[in-house]
């Protein structure tokens, strides 16, 4: 026999009105675990593609490109790629100050041999539209000011 009591006879059911909310943030934090470690990998940090300035350089011009890569173990590249192809024999990356430093060796426009330096700082390094900073030289007494973007 039912009771005349009113609390005897309410009935206790699961709060609904909270469920898509928490099935929401519970999809919405799974998707920001996932996406964004996989927006974290860039990988080595001068890995790609690098255009600016190597300012006063008379025998390659003030225009430059940088395309390098991260083997696991040794960064190589080329400076200026399909016109000069400059490859870089020697390159470190010094986690400590972020310095740079990368050697190559050229030919002027009569095939004369010489070698450039580069020793720069990596700026803003966080970002994907980080810089390089520093300068150059080269074996006949040239340099300047060197600035590279990744692209």
């Amino acid at each position: 026999m039912p009771s005349s009591n009113p609390r005897r006879s309410i009935r206790l059911q699961p709060d609904v009105r909270y469920g898509p909310m928490k099935t929401f943030a519970f999809a919405l934090a799974v998707v920001c675990l996932i996406a964004l470690p996989a927006i974290a990998q860039e990988g080595h940090p001068l890995k790609g593609s690098w255009l600016g300035t190597w300012a006063g350089n008379k025998v390659h011009g003030n225009d430059v490109l940088l395309v390098m890569t991260w083997d696991g173990t040794n960064i190589t590249g080329t400076i200026n790629p399909g016109t000069d192809n400059i490859v870089i024999k020697n390159a470190t990356l010094n986690p400590t100050g972020w310095l740079v430093h990368l050697e190559g060796d050229a030919k002027d426009k009569s095939g004369q041999p010489m070698t450039y330096t580069i020793d720069g700082k990596i700026e803003n390094l966080p970002l994907a539209n980080r810089i390089v900073t520093g300068t150059w030289k080269d074996n006949r007494g040239g340099g300047g000011v060197f600035k590279i973007g990744r692209q």
